[in-house]
């Protein structure tokens, strides 16, 4: 059977991209990867070929350098979004997802809780982050974002 996805190639070309990127910006540049990084079974399902850790493998051939951040939405802690897939809370999976990376070899320096107001769910889950000895950041929520460009882009 013939895929019409070639995963290999998928890992060698979005690596050696990456690496080029890097080396432009000496040597620090910061990626955001959205969607699930070693459990995609939605893209491997419709991406014939595709395999549900593709995204990590490729971060793999750049793990000797690279930091991981987990981003994590404050509206999301307290709304107690749930997983559809895992049936765990968001807040949860912040913390599967840390374990895993650092099982294969990733530093996982911090967690950021964005659209931050002040949610007390969002403090109590930074406080326990720190019990952890996790090192959490808030973002706070930009008013007029993004349409107020004249605000956001000004000194």
């Amino acid at each position: 059977m013939k895929y019409g996805f070639d995963n290999e190639k998928y890992v060698k070309i979005q690596s050696e991209h990456i690496k080029e990127r890097i080396a432009q910006f000496g040597n620090k540049l910061y990626l955001e990867l959205g969607g699930k990084l070693f459990d995609d079974h939605h893209a491997s399902r419709v991406l014939p070929g595709f395999q549900p850790d593709s995204k990590l493998k490729m971060l793999q051939q750049l793990s000797d350098s690279a930091e991981i951040v987990i981003v994590i939405s404050a509206v999301d802690i307290e709304k107690q979004k749930v997983r559809g897939d895992l049936g765990i809370t968001y807040d949860m999976d912040v913390l599967r997802l840390r374990e895993e990376f650092q099982k294969r070899g990733f530093l996982v320096s911090s967690v950021v809780i964005t659209h931050y107001n002040g949610q007390s769910s969002a403090d109590a889950y930074s406080q326990r982050l720190k019990r952890m000895g996790i090192q959490s950041y808030f973002h706070y929520t930009i008013e007029g974002y993004p349409s107020n460009v004249s605000f956001i882009d000004s000194e």
